[in-house]
């Protein structure tokens, strides 16, 4: 893939710096001709939404990456040695992915701030109310497309949150908010970083937020979209709640979205369409009640294909390069529909006939497959209310509330198992065992893994499995492993204009 490189102070030309975060958006409006209408604001938002596209990002390396560094796949003897290093732990400030994953979210960030720098100016120009309100709202995505790309950089290049007085030794990210503006190249600290998100969040909520009249039989439903609004942003707000260990804001914002009705748990049990369930339906064709946000694809706007290292399929045999752990599959129970919605075993084509359950959830979008031909093309579902009960059970349990914890497993676990009729039992003892054991099977493969190991500051043990490569298949990792933390580009500490400071990863 094309090495991506992007600079923070987008004007290096103008400026005379150089740091790797360093030219326009290629589809932005150069200074001269700037954003000057509220039309050319919306061109805007639509390119931060293209940005997300990126192959990069959800549709690859953002989503892959975290899962396949950590204990969740084997490689498999005889693999193409797609993601080998990140498999293996030989992880490089040098490392080509990571590179690309950093610059991309760091082009989101330049867009949004490339939008908000024209605000002003847009205002001034414009007298309808309509399109004021207008204005507002691509101003309220641009914030949450911001603070979502910021939240991403700190999970990937930041340690983890533990207090804020700790936070406030830390280091965090380059923080930037102007497009024009020159600014230090320099990391803030953790505190800072994580403030920067939920400042952008509360500004993106006010300007996002649903009318109170919100009729969604006339409007539509708020689910499956695939633009930013209210709810959105408080699906991330609960999320980084639960990073920053703020267990009381996790639960409020996750309240708001399980408690607003907008949203339903697609069942594995219930539905009818095209002779799926619910649930099953969700990974087919990426539609479902669940879903508060995805990455929107078409025919011909559309990312990476998520599934294609785990099947590498020819239209004759597969050859995964990557199959789930053995552990993994073995945590379902036998009323867990979600098992065969998301595995089927299959004889693959390598010389060995290593049979295997191969990971069907990410076998592709059938629509996308019947309309251009697109394999192993799925819309990333970045949020889903799942996660949602999953923080507000992980949070009441860090809080002590066991009885409102095990209410929550248990809600999900009804709309997974062929039957769930009895109470999921959380105590002191088991509570985090047994909400960390569901995060594996609701999450898996979505990107949450490596994060959520590093925040529980646990480590991990490979052990073989058949026909596992012998390089990586018994790798032991400790906790709080420098390469949790993942390491800045080698280009971005070598930028002469530049003074960021490394991760301990780089060293």
């Amino acid at each position: 893939m094309k090495n991506i490189r992007i600079y923070i102070c987008a004007l290096a030309m103008l400026f005379g710096f150089n740091s790797c975060l360093d030219k326009y958006p290629e589809d932005a409006i150069l200074e001269i001709n700037a954003i000057s209408t509220v039309d050319e604001a919306n061109q805007a938002v639509v390119g931060i939404y293209s940005a997300f596209l990126n192959s990069a990002l959800y549709s690859g390396y953002l989503t892959l990456l975290p899962d396949i560094q950590s204990d969740f796949v084997y490689a498999v003897n005889g693999y193409t040695n797609t993601y080998g290093d990140i498999w293996r732990w030989d992880i490089l400030a040098t490392n080509s992915q990571i590179e690309a994953v950093y610059g991309s979210l760091y082009d989101v960030i330049g867009r949004c701030n490339f939008l908000l720098d024209n605000v002003e100016k847009v205002q001034k120009n414009t007298t309808d109310d309509k399109e004021l309100d207008n204005l507002d709202i691509c101003c309220g995505e641009a914030y949450f497309a911001r603070a979502l790309a910021y939240s991403e950089l700190i999970k990937l290049f930041c340690v983890s949150y533990e207090s804020k007085d700790s936070a406030e030794n830390e280091l965090g990210v380059v923080l930037t908010e102007h497009f024009y503006k020159k600014e230090k190249i320099e990391r803030s600290t953790l505190e800072k970083s994580y403030q920067f998100v939920l400042d952008d969040l509360d500004r993106a909520a006010e300007l996002l937020k649903i009318d109170k009249d919100y009729d969604e039989t006339l409007d539509g439903p708020l689910y499956n979209t695939i633009y930013f609004n209210e709810y959105t942003v408080y699906a991330l707000r609960a999320r980084v709640a639960l990073y920053m260990k703020d267990y009381e804001s996790a639960i409020k914002y996750s309240s708001k979205i399980i408690n607003s009705e907008y949203y339903y748990l697609s069942s594995t049990t219930e539905g009818n369409i095209s002779g799926q369930t619910y649930y099953q339906y969700m990974w087919t064709t990426d539609n479902s009640s669940e879903v508060i946000w995805k990455v929107g694809f078409t025919t011909s706007e559309y990312g990476g294909a998520l599934g294609q290292v785990f099947f590498n399929y020819d239209y004759r045999s597969f050859k995964p390069d990557y199959v789930p752990a053995q552990w993994v599959l073995d945590l379902y129970d036998v009323n867990d529909l979600r098992y065969p919605i998301f595995f089927q075993e299959v004889t693959t084509g390598y010389s060995h006939g290593l049979s295997w359950p191969l990971l069907m959830k990410y076998w592709g979008n059938n629509d996308l497959y019947d309309a251009a031909n697109l394999l192993n093309t799925s819309m990333p579902k970045v949020f889903r209310l799942s996660e949602q009960y999953l923080i507000r059970a992980e949070a009441y349990a860090q809080s002590g509330e066991y009885t409102k914890a095990a209410k929550d497993v248990s809600e999900l676990r009804k709309a997974r198992y062929q039957s769930y009729g009895g109470y999921t039992s959380l105590n002191e003892e088991n509570a985090m065992t047994v909400i960390e054991e569901e995060r594996v099977k609701e999450l898996y493969m979505e990107g949450f893994r490596l994060q959520d190991l590093k925040r529980w500051h646990k480590g991990f043990k490979r052990t073989p499995q058949s026909q596992s490569l012998e390089n990586g298949s018994k790798l032991k990792i400790d906790a709080d492993n420098v390469l949790f933390v993942w390491p800045i580009p080698q280009h971005e500490l070598e930028s002469p204009d530049a003074n960021i400071l490394p991760n301990a990863s780089n060293k």
